[in-house]
């Protein structure tokens, strides 16, 4: 077996995240303050949403032009921090 390290992301980059919770009126308000406060300017527009097969989960995919890896580990604790998330892929 040969240790591979995972392949090295170059800042600055195009970068899609995928943030699922619980679905409610607040959600997706909430999850975009968070993403304009750590990314400003990521393209709205572009924005998918889905909601599971019962309506009990949402799903945001947002792509934002990452900055660095202290940009996406703040982003990432904030998004935890409002108590509507439940994963950040």
């Amino acid at each position: 077996m040969t240790d591979q390290e995972p392949p090295k992301i170059e800042f600055p980059c195009e970068y899609p995240i995928k943030v699922l919770g619980r679905s409610s009126e607040q959600f997706r308000g909430v999850i975009l303050e968070v993403f304009q406060r750590h990314a400003p300017g990521f393209d709205e527009a572009a924005i998918t949403v889905k909601d599971s097969a019962k309506g009990t989960f949402t799903s945001m995919t947002i792509t934002i032009t990452a900055t660095g890896k202290d940009q996406l580990t703040a982003l990432h604790e904030d998004l935890m921090a409002t108590g509507h998330v439940q994963m950040v892929i």
